[in-house]
């Protein structure tokens, strides 16, 4: 299914919790991705980021959909 959106991680559906008007899916991602960041040059100096560091990727976002083939 062709979409604009990028930051798409694919997994496998583990576990689904079925409430009275909304469920929550976990999903276990299967492969190894690669998440590119834009983030100010201020930041990279003040993080004193440099290649090779172990780092964590905080996804903001209003939403997290789910597409199925």
């Amino acid at each position: 299914m062709p979409i604009s959106a990028r930051n798409r991680i694919v997994g496998v559906v583990k576990t689904i919790e079925k409430g009275e008007v909304a469920s929550t899916v976990k999903i276990e991602v299967v492969r190894p991705s690669t998440i590119t960041a834009m983030i100010t040059k201020e930041a990279v100096e003040e993080l004193g980021l440099k290649e090779g560091d172990e780092v964590e990727a905080v996804i903001k976002a209003t939403e997290v959909m789910v597409s199925k083939d």
